[in-house]
């Protein structure tokens, strides 16, 4: 009963808003969830996940590291303001609302081939859910990791097990940063903390631009001996 009575007080001195439009009511009012930028899987690219790369992909070439990449959205209007409400504003209750996003396009993709013939995602293929992790100095900035949340969630969403094992040394804010400073930026920051030997890992992040992230934390977990590293995030710059 108090929770509840706190619930209701804070509403009342702090009412939801939408995340895309920020108008009262609720976390992603109707309007915002029909204007969604979803990606269609069937022409998405499978190596990088960009919207329309899947004959040609002017994006990447085929190279990067995990073997397929799932995007649910192009980053843009809600999926954009949605990523930031998250992790800078603090709406932790739209993690299990992004793990839901990624969910559906996750169920998507699973009917399309991946570069080496398999499926893009298949929860009988894949061991273990694990996520790019905040930086110490992001962590102790927003007093959480708004990935561990949305990973959580999609666990749960997919009944798959959550493998906690990477860890980021500090880097400069990605942001900041031009296409061509990604990589060198990130260049061995991530380590796995435990051996995953033979393990088919689905690594998930909020957003993927140049793939930095991604690829370091697939190289990781390849290091410690992962037999293969599948990606997924909510949004694709494009």
């Amino acid at each position: 009963m108090a929770r509840g009575a706190a619930d209701a007080f804070a509403e009342v001195l702090w009412p939801t808003r939408c995340a895309g439009c920020d108008q009262p009511g609720e976390l992603l009012c109707d309007e915002c969830r029909a204007s969604l930028p979803w990606v269609e899987q069937r022409l998405a690219c499978p190596s990088c996940g960009a919207p329309y790369g899947y004959l040609t992909c002017t994006e990447c070439d085929g190279g990067w590291v995990p073997r397929a990449t799932v995007a649910a959205l192009t980053f843009r209007g809600t999926a954009a303001r949605a990523v930031t409400a998250l992790k800078d504003a603090h709406e932790l209750r739209l993690a299990p609302v992004v793990a839901a996003a990624m969910a559906c396009a996750l169920e998507e993709a699973s009917a399309w081939p991946a570069r080496d013939g398999g499926p893009r995602f298949s929860p009988a293929e894949t061991d273990a859910l694990c996520f790019v992790p905040a930086t110490a100095a992001a962590y102790a900035r927003r007093g959480f990791d708004h990935m561990e949340l949305v990973s959580r969630a999609l666990a749960s969403e997919l009944s798959l097990p959550l493998a906690d094992v990477l860890v980021r040394a500090a880097a400069r804010d990605q942001r900041e940063l031009g296409r061509d400073e990604r990589s060198a930026n990130l260049a061995g920051t991530m380590r796995s903390l435990e051996d995953v030997a033979g393990a088919r890992l689905l690594v998930v992040d909020d957003v993927a631009t140049t793939g930095a992230s991604l690829a370091e934390a697939a190289r990781a977990l390849l290091l410690r001996g992962a037999a293969s590293v599948t990606a997924c995030v909510l949004a694709r710059v494009w």
